[in-house]
């Protein structure tokens, strides 16, 4: 029987993260994607921490009346760069949680990436 989609993300999530863990000098970058929604956060494994977190929730993309969904995850992407210069982040690894490396989530890489956070 073949997988479910979330069977398939949950299955590549966890092998992703078998390699992939933040350390207080280079924390991870975690991506959560809804149907609606995009959150990004930048999270320290080691002590258990989240450094920064973005969210298309945010009341500076709210405001943005009729913005795609691709136009929120590049917001996103500069707000979380933005959140990490200020705690003095400057490198990071990326986690896309299993979801393929393409639409939303490369935009908001490559945000983040223009914003300042190198991965």
């Amino acid at each position: 029987m073949a997988l479910t989609k979330t069977d398939r993300r949950n299955r590549i999530r966890k092998r992703i993260r078998k390699n992939v863990s933040g350390t207080g000098e280079t924390p991870r970058l975690s991506v959560f994607r809804s149907n609606k929604q995009i959150y990004a956060q930048i999270i320290d494994d080691k002590s258990g921490v989240t450094l920064a977190a973005a969210s298309s929730l945010s009341k500076i993309i709210l405001e943005k009346k009729d913005i795609s969904k691709i136009e929120q995850a590049k917001l996103v992407g500069k707000l979380i760069a933005e959140e990490a210069g200020k705690k003095g982040i400057s490198k990071v690894v990326f986690d896309r949680g299993g979801y393929l490396y393409h639409g939303r989530i490369k935009e908001l890489a490559n945000a983040a990436r223009e914003g300042g956070l190198n991965f």
